[in-house]
């Protein structure tokens, strides 16, 4: 089997509606489709969820002419040969390798993102060409994994009591787990939010707080030991996006609440210095960002043997597999259950994975199982 031809899709669509995270506001969904062809019929799907989206797409169109020809199988060798792009190589300079020149330092990051269409694609080849769903290929055996519902993106103008109504609604459609958004707006403010959410879904369904790196090490210890109260799951991405390993350290000797992170880090040697730091309950790597399965399933084999739980950051539908392989080594996979705040997903996709009294179910379906309506695919093309 041979890649013949690589398709990228660059797709956006409104939310309809401004929301925010304590870092950034939400208007528009941005999801960059890759379409990997192969000279067997076999066609695989990835998708990218970084940014900036006409950046990561010309570091597509840079990697393509490197893989054509190529057995999309093998997975990690063409993983490995992506990455060398972005490294300086022996022979590299002048007359050239036969590759493209060494990335320039400033576009190493978009070039991860893209590296990650690729890979997930492969991974949707290499199932379907042996007729097994991605998890299956991993060794898993649990075709219904854990699942926990992220909410409570602020509003203008938005009340204590909205956030808890809409957090109340995912435990009412079954959800056992919670996470909110946090860290937007003063102590005192999110104090007033998190207590209506925790009376407002009871006491024995988790509530996590995603704070999306508001905090420095003081003031993130100040916060973390006043919500406490509330009986808090975790605190996921809790320190500013230039603090290291060693400040969660700090953090978590002085914290009462389990740490998460790693949404943010590009790759598996970053992941390793925070699961070593055992600052970590949880491990956070996001395969549609950076790096892709491939590199998502290395971190989580890793953290599994530093005893940190797996809990991959969003697109259940793809890190679903990851959890079910992982067995107990995984706490689960993170849905949103607002649709929209994933227009585009529920315009193109059908099929894969499904929601279910509170958990994520896989399907027997090929790769991760998903049909694809190219009429909104082409519709939804920037």
């Amino acid at each position: 089997m041979k890649i013949t031809d690589i398709i990228v899709h660059p797709l956006q669509a409104d939310h309809n509606r401004l929301s925010w995270t304590a870092h950034e506001p939400f208007a528009r969904a941005i999801l960059t489709l890759v379409e990997v062809r192969t000279d067997e019929g076999v066609v695989g799907i990835g998708e990218i969820a970084s940014g900036p989206q006409p950046v990561v797409c010309d570091m597509l169109k840079s990697i393509i002419p490197t893989l054509i020809g190529l057995d999309p199988r093998g997975h990690t060798e063409i993983w490995d040969r992506m990455l060398s792009l972005t490294t300086p190589r022996p022979g590299a300079v002048f007359d050239g390798d036969g590759l493209p020149a060494p990335l320039a330092r400033h576009l190493r990051w978009e070039f991860m993102a893209a590296m990650a269409g690729i890979d997930i694609a492969l991974w949707d080849i290499k199932a379907k060409s042996v007729n097994l769903p991605v998890f299956r290929l991993m060794g898993g055996t649990r075709t219904d994994v854990f699942t926990y519902g992220v909410g409570g993106m602020y509003r203008k103008n938005g009340k204590p009591s909205d956030y808890a109504e809409e957090l109340a609604e995912f435990v009412d459609r079954g959800f056992k787990a919670v996470k909110l958004k946090s860290g937007g707006l003063s102590l005192k403010e999110e104090v007033e939010r998190i207590k209506a959410v925790r009376d407002a879904i009871g006491p024995d369904v988790q509530l996590a707080l995603d704070v999306n790196a508001a905090y420095n090490v003081e003031d993130c210890i100040e916060y973390a030991n006043t919500v406490a109260e509330f009986d808090i799951a975790w605190l996921e991405e809790p320190l500013h996006w230039y603090l290291q390993p060693a400040d969660f350290v700090r953090l978590a000797n002085s914290c009462p609440i389990p740490l998460a992170h790693g949404e943010r880090e590009w790759h598996r040697f970053a992941a390793r210095d925070y699961i070593d730091s055992g600052a970590l309950r949880y491990i956070q790597f996001d395969s549609a960002r950076f790096g892709g399965i491939t590199e998502g399933l290395r971190v989580a084999l890793y953290a599994e043997q530093r005893n940190v739980m797996v809990q991959p950051h969003s697109w259940p539908h793809l890190h679903a597999h990851i959890a079910s392989a992982l067995g107990k080594g995984a706490y689960g996979a993170e849905c949103v259950p607002d649709p929209h705040m994933h227009p585009v997903h529920h315009e193109i996709f059908s099929g894969g994975a499904f929601y279910k009294d509170g958990r994520l179910h896989l399907t027997e379906a090929p790769g991760f199982g998903m049909e694809v309506d190219w009429k909104r695919v082409k519709a939804l093309t920037v």
